[in-house]
């Protein structure tokens, strides 16, 4: 297991990283991703450290909260060294029916911050993230009580999550012009599937050096294997949950040329999905959730999968995003400066 630099910062994590989105769901939502409960968690989390992850990401919505409990006490069920972990938690998604109880404001930050240690167990948050974008909110008072949860020592690191290029390059800019905390990861939807990060958002995050965690790099369990041209499976989330859209063309010419790159490699199709994303530059660390031992392993041995020149060209060309503007306008023009 390779460790890598969290963007521009003195944080290494490890290239996968363990999400928790399975952890404690029931009827709701939640439920439809996954149930697992403190056993199954236990030997998730064990065998992810057993693997070499130092890195394990959650979320304050996830099962409204259940999810971070669970993680929290699989450290203390494991004994897992503090200082031997990397906890990233989230903040964004409605946790009541309130008005302020949702969002990026100081007051839901600070509660939340609050709240997220208290049911994980920590005394701090390694890498504390807003989960989305909040319109409702000046960028300023987000970036402030960010700012507040670093001096206070209740967070270490912070970074971002589904946000726009235009969106983090304005937190940068305030971050550096009113010297605050800086942000030092995205997190994002990128695959074979989707590689609309490449346009706007991937360039912008090599030039800020800032560092990349990858959310559903499967699409949903698309890149599994296990759907058809249609997107018809037998079982899997995207049965009940079929989220993150997909362009089914593209998506599944992409399967098929992974079914013969794995079949050559006696590697699995998830596999070449995740070893796809580990030798893309920008990438900084996969994040792989799991419900079953077996599943998690498989995406595990991802780490072994070696993709030649050849491998990555096929696939570039069969998941190859179509032309935009201005971005051809760009390619065109960058000859300019080639002589």
């Amino acid at each position: 297991m390779r460790m890598r630099q969290l963007g521009n910062s003195g944080l290494f994590v490890s290239e996968l990283c363990l999400g928790t989105m399975t952890f404690g769901g029931d009827e709701t939502m939640w439920g439809q991703i996954g149930r697992l409960q403190q056993d199954e968690a236990d030997g998730l989390v064990k065998a992810s450290l057993d693997a070499g992850i130092n890195f394990i990401d959650t979320a304050n919505i996830y099962s409204f909260g259940r999810s971070e409990e669970i993680l929290g006490q699989s450290l203390r069920n494991l004994g897992v060294p503090r200082h031997e972990v990397v906890i990233a938690t989230k903040v964004l998604g409605p946790m009541s029916d309130g008005p302020n109880n949702r969002g990026g404001s100081r007051g839901h930050i600070l509660y939340q911050a609050e709240a997220s240690l208290k049911r994980l167990g920590l005394d701090h948050i390694d890498l504390y993230q807003i989960h989305g974008f909040d319109p409702a909110v000046p960028i300023e008072e987000t970036l402030e009580a960010l700012n507040t949860l670093v001096q206070k020592g209740a967070v270490r690191y912070l970074g971002l999550s589904n946000w726009a290029a235009w969106q983090v390059m304005k937190a940068i800019g305030l971050t550096q012009l009113r010297q605050l905390a800086p942000i030092i990861s995205l997190q994002a939807y990128y695959t074979l599937a989707g590689r609309d990060l490449e346009r706007e958002i991937i360039p912008m995050l090599t030039s800020e050096k800032v560092g990349l965690m990858v959310w559903s790099p499967l699409a949903g369990g698309y890149l599994s294997g296990k759907y058809d041209r249609e997107g018809r499976g037998n079982d899997g989330r995207r049965a009940t949950f079929n989220f993150p859209p997909v362009n089914m063309d593209r998506g599944y010419a992409a399967i098929e040329a992974m079914r013969e790159i794995a079949a050559a490699k006696g590697a699995s199709v998830a596999q070449i999905a995740l070893a796809w994303l580990l030798h893309q530059k920008a990438v900084t660390s996969v994040i792989i959730g799991a419900k079953r031992l077996d599943q998690l392993e498989d995406n595990i041995g991802a780490t072994k999968v070696s993709l030649s020149p050849e491998d990555l060209a096929r696939l570039n060309d069969v998941s190859r995003l179509p032309e935009e503007y201005p971005g051809w306008m760009l390619d065109r023009q960058s000859t300019y400066r080639t002589a």
